[in-house]
């Protein structure tokens, strides 16, 4: 009966995993990296292809489960379009223009992409009904976690598991940017006064991800494809994401992959949005902090 099972859900697995890679950034990066800078062609080509899958759906039964996966990601870019080129837009560069501070530019940014995790929100209210179901709750903090190899106990409660992810993540991070150019002591303490936007900027831009790139993609595949499959698509997309990221290239893509991978396991296994947020917003935190340190150093103040 498991074997037929396994079976019955293959074509739903090859099809979510054959779409994800597709309309990820893979795409992108192969064209980027062989032609140029990618065409507004690409981003459209995608579209369409979303959409023929999520019309397929209606008249191929296996695939039917996935129809909120495909439509979710549709117009994940079509909003994420319409914020680019509201970026680029005469009245946001005369808000936010390139020569703005650090504070005004990163909050133009981070503006933007709240606005599309807030869109995002609503539209998996439109699906869902509940927050529940696409893990906009706190959680059940303290479950337990499921063994992954030598890393992770079987039975690890989240609440200890999350603060000690969370050290070791913003951690790594931390020595990371040190290696690629520490700052001396009073470059630390003529950036002290921009830490309350720091840790601003770094929740908004947790809560963005986490709700775009984590739990809406999480509410449509783990129902329909399990824990395994839905956190390790949904890590693919979010390391392919940051390829030209820090670090650049095949290193940033599985750093990401695992941070990723991580942070869907905390929100699959909690139930919840807590742990997720937590964890990547420390380590944004270090990451905005060295942000606003290279400002101090580049612009003088």
């Amino acid at each position: 009966m498991q074997n037929q099972n396994e079976k019955q859900k293959m074509p739903v697995l090859i099809t979510a995993w054959i779409v994800t890679i597709l309309v990820s950034s893979l795409p992108n990066i192969i064209w980027q990296e062989f032609f140029g800078t990618p065409t507004i062609w690409l981003l459209w080509s995608k579209l369409i292809f979303l959409g023929l899958v999520f019309f397929i759906s209606f008249f191929w039964k296996p695939i039917r489960d996935l129809r909120y996966y495909f439509l979710i990601i549709f117009i994940l870019f079509l909003v994420e379009e319409l914020m680019n080129r509201l970026g680029n837009s005469e009245i946001w560069i005369n808000w936010f223009p390139a020569s703005a501070s650090f504070v005004k530019s990163m909050f133009g940014i981070q503006i933007r992409r709240v606005a599309v995790a807030l869109i995002m929100t609503g539209i998996l209210f439109l699906i869902y009904k509940k927050p529940s179901q696409f893990f906009l709750l706190p959680g059940n903090l303290d479950a337990r976690a499921s063994k992954e190899f030598f890393i992770i106990d079987e039975g690890t409660p989240w609440n200890r598991l999350g603060w000690i992810l969370s050290v070791l993540i913003t951690s790594g991070t931390l020595a990371f940017l040190l290696i690629a150019g520490g700052p001396t002591l009073s470059q630390l303490s003529n950036a002290l006064p921009l830490l309350p936007f720091v840790l601003i900027l770094a929740a908004m831009n947790a809560f963005s991800e986490e709700l775009s790139y984590r739990a809406a993609f999480l509410a449509p595949l783990f129902p329909n494809l399990g824990k395994v499959h839905s956190i390790l698509l949904t890590a693919a997309f979010f390391g392919l994401a940051h390829f030209y990221g820090v670090p650049y290239g095949a290193v940033g893509v599985v750093m990401s992959f695992v941070l990723g991978y991580l942070l869907s396991k905390s929100m699959v296994e909690t139930r919840g949005f807590f742990w997720a947020w937590f964890i990547h917003f420390w380590q944004d935190v270090a990451i905005f902090s060295f942000m606003a340190i290279g400002s101090i150093i580049a612009g003088g103040g």
